[in-house]
Parts: structure tokens; sequence; C-alpha cells
């Protein structure tokens, strides 16, 4: 990945943070013709279809501009339709403003990395939450090939989806523009004591999403960007320092997005959620998606998911349903990297490694078991994992 660097650094601090070789990098322009897949460029953001993405013809090449993007270009990829099924996206807009009445109900509440407690309405581990109150609502939309191809570009296989929602209502105050997961939520102090490479690699640990699951003018305060910020190596030192909050409030930018719009971007990307001026509920379902090499933020009980959605494959697989649509739900699902594991209980049979639970719930789907089986094969699979 390219990024401003200084030869043979190996440790930053914020004394390597320079406004003006910020503002030098990102002084830039995108240019549609290095991204022949996007479809126009609005505010130095690509904009990208979601028929055209699906009818690629050589996915391969499709994967190499995404990355090209997310590492190298702006960061940032908005892609227009990535749901094109309003229906999918009001089914789980119900289960979230259902689970946000439970809440509500119980008198739990829900922080906030970025912004005051309170001021909006969070649904955290929604991934789970929404797969135990609505299986099949979570087939469908997890089945997305969009969401599919842009996660396996950035991140390989065995990539980890967790899922966030934020409803920031009318009135409601923004963020602070910041960078995130894994080291953007330590403190400068500790982040300075990870290496200089490891600042490098934090960003393709990880790949941010944001899912419109209403209309969203830019009066309701769209996620603000600053394209080609991710390329700045003291980055995660330097959001928090003001002359850095004073430039992003100068030169952000934000596009309105359509229900069923999509924008993914590097991690490491200034951004911020915007105050909402409209008479406008804004949702979004805010997807941070890990590599099968790194920790997810959240604890996701992956087995308790797979058993919630596995009656949907089964039902979905004997009325036609295709393998690329079962994929998709399984790689949202379940584990997909079979490590760490307990190694004494639970060797590996054939090849290096013994079967991750995706293997096992791919194998339910297509030998058609009994729920109750797979339910003990993966609690089996759990307890030899354990120490």
């Amino acid at each position: 990945m390219s990024v401003a660097s200084v030869p043979g650094r190996a440790w930053l601090s914020e004394r390597d943070c320079d406004l003006d070789a910020f503002r030098a990098l990102l002084e830039r322009t995108t240019h549609l013709a290095d991204y022949p897949h996007a479809v126009s460029v609005t505010e130095n953001v690509l904009v990208y279809e979601g028929e055209r993405l699906r009818a690629a013809e050589d996915p391969g090449a499709l994967r190499d501009e995404l990355v090209r993007a997310f590492a190298d270009g702006p960061g940032i990829v908005v892609i227009r339709g990535a749901y094109p099924d309003p229906v999918v996206v009001d089914r789980v807009t119900a289960v979230f403003e259902a689970l946000i009445a439970e809440q509500r109900a119980s008198g739990a509440g829900a922080g906030d990395h970025f912004a005051r407690p309170g001021a909006n309405d969070r649904v955290w581990n929604a991934l789970e939450k929404t797969a135990l109150y609505d299986a099949e609502a979570f087939a469908d939309y997890y089945a997305n090939d969009v969401l599919a191809l842009v996660c396996s570009a950035w991140l390989g296989p065995g990539y980890q989806v967790t899922s966030q929602v934020n409803v920031v209502n009318p009135g409601g105050a923004g963020q602070r523009a910041h960078r995130d997961y894994h080291l953007g939520f330590l403190s400068n102090a500790v982040a300075a004591a990870y290496p200089a490479h490891v600042h490098r690699l934090s960003p393709v640990l990880t790949l941010q999403g944001a899912v419109a699951h209403c209309d969203m003018p830019v009066e309701s305060g769209p996620t603000l960007y600053l394209p080609y910020s991710q390329l700045y190596e003291p980055g995660y030192l330097a959001w928090r320092l003001p002359e850095f909050q004073a430039y992003f409030e100068q030169h952000h930018v934000h596009l309105p997005l359509a229900k069923g719009d999509a924008a993914f971007f590097n991690p490491a990307l200034f951004h911020a959620a915007g105050t909402n001026t409209a008479d406008v509920r804004r949702t979004a379902n805010l997807l941070q998606v890990s590599s099968a090499f790194g920790r997810a933020m959240e604890t996701v009980d992956r087995e308790a998911v797979a058993n919630a959605v596995f009656p949907v494959l089964l039902r979905r697989a004997a009325g036609g349903a295709g393998e690329e649509w079962l994929e998709n739900v399984i790689a949202a699902s379940a584990e997909g990297y079979p490590f760490p594991t307990n190694l004494d209980s639970d060797p590996p049979v054939e090849g290096l490694a013994p079967p991750a639970q995706a293997d096992v719930l791919r194998r339910a789907v297509r030998e058609k078991w009994a729920p109750e089986r797979l339910r003990a094969e993966l609690r089996a699979g759990t307890q030899r994992r354990e120490s």
C-alpha cells in the first residue's frame, strides 16, 4: 500500500504529524479513466452502480480496481443500488426498529464511540440480534452479492462481518472526525507504542461499510469523508490534534445516499457521521468487516447465528437457491477461519487445519442434516476449541 512514509522510520509519534505534508498528500484529483468500472466521480469520491458491478465481465479486474480505490485511490467508494430491492432493506429496518424499541423498554442505553452517549439510537451486535430475531430477513440481506464482492476483494476469504446500527435522530449531533478500529480506538500514547509497520498494517485488517436504510439528503448528515487521508502514515496519531480536526471541518465531503445505496471505505480514512438538521430519522447499518487474520471488534455468537439461519439455508437450497447465494449467507454467519483452536483436542485430520465452523455449516446444507445434528456438531466443535 502506498503511504506517506519516511524510509527507515520504525516508530511514529505526534511530532511526525505535519499538517502541510498532510495537505499536500490530499490535494489530488480522482480521475474516472483510472477506474473503468465506476460511473462517475463526485467530490473526489468514486461512484459505482450495483447493477454494473453484478454484470462485470471480469470479476478479477473489478476486485483489483476496488483494492486500488481503497489502498491508493480516494479510499472510499459509493455504490448506488447496492441493495436493489427495497423490500429486503425495509424488512431488516423493521427488525432494527423492533430491537431499538426493546432496548428502550428495558431501559438499556447504547453508548457511542465518537458522539455523546444517548444522542443517537445504537444497536450493537446487530448481526447476531437480527439473525435471531428474523433469520429469513437476515439471509436475504446478507446474501447480497455486492457486499460479498467488496469484502472478499479487500479482505480475501474467511472475512468476519459485524454490524452496528446507527440511527441519528432529527437534530442529532454528528461525530468528531476519526479513524477506526483497530488503532483508531486506542489513545495516542498506546497507538504510538506500536511500530510504524503496524500502523501500515492496521487498515488492511478491516473494511468499513454503511448501508443506507432510508434516503439520506445532505441535510440529514450522511457520513463526512476526507478522500485520500488513509494514505497519511501518522494518521492514527494525527486525527485527534486540533489542527487536523480543523482541516477536516474545512475540507470534508459528503454525498447524499438513497435507500439501498452503500458506501465502503478504508478504515484509515478520516471520517465522521454528520449532524442531522433534516426531518429525517437517518438509519444506517454500519458494517465493520474483519480479515480472517484479525480480531473483530465485537463478540458474535456465530454458533447461534449459524443455527438460526440453517433452516433458511435448507429451504432456500431445496427451492433452487444458487451456490453463490448460499455461500454469501454462510460467509456472513459462520466463522470461516479454523483458528485459534486447541490442537490437543481439535487436531487437523486432513490437511493442515481442522474444519472451520463455516465448513461444517456448508456440509450440513449439502447433506441436508437435521437441525439437531448441526446444533450438536457446532457445540462439539466449540468445546474442542476450549483450552
